[in-house]
């Protein structure tokens, strides 16, 4: 069952009148905070086509976009996903277009899609194409900010360095400099991320991104970015339980929590021969006390403890009277 995050139940409010909601009685009329898309009518990716497809004979993987949660096929993201090993999410064109600052992180962040080679096109062959220190410079040019930097590393390195000559500054004087630059630093308050990239240039296409692992944890949690991602409800990009992966592990979790039975693990733990005997027995004991207990209920009458301790007793007897006839035969 597809169910989209901080979706609430639709029972008790004008969608079911009829229907009163148990856990929360009194309930809005409309729950502003779902959200139905065409997922709900069981259509998925651009082509609002159903899954699976009954009309569509190429065998292409659905890749969930984590901003929307609408389902994708491969093919019409826009941009061939790389391996399936090679990322953990992946974020459509439309949200990437309603996330716009996504784009300022996509040259440091994101995994690069696979490239098409035109003279391999033809024959359907993908190769993935790593980009060259000079393809990046041309996307992302820092615009003089290296220069910069380090100029200004020049300045710090003969700041720190001894004196020599006479005419260079006394410690009193590199100690005031220093003590001016740490207040405005600290002044200015903690520095954006996404503004150090926004300040740089960066290429925008119309196509989807992928994302590795890691990548929401270095996304800037600084208050204006934390209101950005409000505006936009978008807050659980830096929630790092809202993850693929953090789903993943716990449903895996889970399941093995479901999975444990008391006595599978005791039949693990046995061999072959003890195995068999104790489900023997197992199903035994089972058929004799529903046919015990089943008197009661034709009778009508209360099933006591004496009842079930006789029940006990009659039934190891009966069963050290079986083990006694049993033979043997050594061969």
């Amino acid at each position: 069952v597809f169910l989209p995050r901080n979706f609430r139940c639709d029972c008790g409010n004008s969608k079911f009148k009829n229907l009163q909601c148990k856990l929360l009685p009194e309930k809005s009329k409309v729950n502003s905070g779902n959200k139905y898309n065409d997922n709900f009518y069981g259509l998925y990716c651009t082509c609002k086509r159903p899954y699976p497809d009954p009309e569509d004979e190429i065998p292409d993987e659905m890749i969930q976009c984590i901003v929307c949660e609408d389902w994708f096929h491969g093919r019409h993201l826009g941009a061939i996903p790389p391996e399936s090993g090679d990322f953990h999410e992946m974020v459509c064109q439309a949200c990437m277009n309603h996330c716009h600052f996504l784009w300022a992180y996509v040259s440091q962040l994101a995994v690069p899609a696979l490239t098409k080679v035109n003279s391999l096109e033809d024959e359907g062959i993908v190769l993935k194409v790593e980009e060259s220190e000079e393809q990046k410079k041309e996307i992302k040019k820092e615009g003089g900010v290296e220069h910069q930097e380090t100029k200004e590393e020049k300045q710090m390195e003969q700041f720190n360095e001894p004196s020599t000559s006479s005419g260079s500054a006394c410690p009193e004087v590199r100690r005031t400099f220093f003590s001016v630059l740490y207040v405005v630093t600290k002044s200015e308050g903690p520095v954006c991320k996404l503004k150090e990239l926004q300040s740089t240039q960066f290429l925008k296409k119309d196509t989807a991104t992928f994302w590795p692992s890691n990548w929401r944890s270095k996304l800037c949690t600084c208050a204006d970015c934390l209101k950005m991602y409000s505006e936009l409800e978008v807050q659980f990009l830096t929630d790092e339980c809202d993850t693929v992966l953090a789903y993943e592990n716990k449903g895996t979790s889970d399941q093995e929590t479901e999975r444990r039975d008391p006595l599978m693990d005791t039949l693990n733990s046995m061999n072959r021969v003890q195995q068999v005997e104790l489900i023997c027995e197992y199903n035994d004991l089972k058929t004799e006390l529903t046919d015990y207990l089943r008197r009661f209920a034709d009778e009508g009458t209360v099933v006591k403890r004496e009842d079930i301790q006789h029940f006990f007793e009659e039934f190891q007897s009966r069963k050290r009277r079986r083990t006694n006839r049993m033979q043997y035969y050594c061969s």
